[in-house]
């Protein structure tokens, strides 16, 4: 009996009716959605390298094409117009953070687009990193992919990061500018200063008092910058924690210290001189000892936008020249 219902079962093809799921389904319209619309796009870029400019013309025609509403940053709008004599009809100027935008685009490298980052801030707008010069760990559209990567953007056809970001916070001494960080929050002695003594506290609890020329607080984004040119690790951008890595201790038994990105760094400083610097993402102020700094996750991520395909082992693999042999 079972033999024939084999048989019989041989003589019939079976089809499945595959229904859309819901978040296919969201996906699909939002994908339709983006095709159709005007998008607006928000524009930065490098305003010392002359070169590092040459492909906002083809970033513009695209745009223009498609009838995107474009909005340029003043500093460089001022640059592509009086330096490099490009025409920009159309395009609307910003100055500070006063802009909204679908996306922002950042031409330049890793360090524009930190400031790029900077000045969304919490608006959660996501960041397309061009870059024109070498390899970014944050800039990693090469000039050659620009087209065909903004093109993915009106398909809806791109992955969206979300990245951690650090917030900086002294009381008794406001810190100018703009307290978050993509990267990392530095602590450091100034130029021609002594080592100075950094007091840690984490959670409450003390840590250590660092005898070092400055302590940085790092994302995992920013594993691969300042952390990692003293010795701090280098850690997967989704990973959920922060490190804090001594810069030049005067011991050898200090070391990088990795923590739940929860947790709350406080740092006091003692300096000959009676100050030091506080640097966010690079940029430096002046702080006077006494003062108690707080240092913890920010209340947003940056979105950052990636193409589908794009791995980060492999960008880490490049950049580190990773298996490469360097005796040739």
């Amino acid at each position: 009996m079972h033999h024939l219902c084999a048989m019989m079962m041989q003589k019939y093809v079976f089809f499945r009716i595959s229904h859309p799921t819901k978040d296919e389904k969201i996906f699909k319209s939002k994908q339709k959605a983006m095709s159709e619309r005007k998008l607006r796009f928000a524009i930065f870029g490098n305003v010392y390298q002359a070169k590092k400019s040459m492909s906002i013309q083809k970033v513009l025609s695209f745009l223009s094409e498609r009838g995107a509403r474009v909005s340029i940053d003043k500093e460089y709008h001022r640059f592509l117009v009086d330096d490099q004599h490009i025409d920009m009809p159309g395009c609307e100027v910003f100055e500070g953070d006063a802009f909204d935008a679908d996306f922002v685009i950042s031409m330049g490298g890793d360090g524009t687009f930190l400031k790029a980052a900077a000045r969304v801030g919490s608006k959660s707008i996501p960041i397309v990193g061009v870059n024109m010069g070498r390899l970014g760990f944050l800039a990693d559209i090469s000039p050659a992919e620009i087209e065909s990567s903004l093109r993915s953007i009106y398909k809806g056809d791109f992955q969206l990061e979300e990245h951690a970001v650090l917030c900086v916070d002294c009381p008794e001494a406001p810190i100018p500018g703009n307290p978050f960080a993509l990267n990392d929050i530095a602590v450091l002695k100034r130029d021609n200063a002594s080592m100075i003594s950094i007091r840690t506290c984490v959670n409450g609890e003390y840590l250590a008092t660092y005898q070092a020329d400055g302590l940085v607080v790092s994302t995992p984004t920013g594993s691969t910058a300042y952390s990692l040119s003293n010795g701090g690790p280098i850690v997967a951008p989704q990973a959920g924690v922060i490190c804090l890595t001594p810069v030049a201790p005067h011991s050898l038994n200090v070391r990088p210290l990795v923590l739940p990105d929860d947790s709350i760094v406080t740092v006091s400083v003692e300096s000959r001189t009676h100050q030091f610097l506080v640097a966010i993402d690079g940029r430096s102020e002046k702080c006077s000892e006494g003062v108690t700094l707080t240092i913890r996750k920010a209340a947003y991520p940056v979105r950052i936008i990636k193409r589908h395909g794009q791995k980060y082992f492999s960008t880490l693999r490049e950049k580190m020249q990773w298996g490469v042999d360097l005796r040739k």
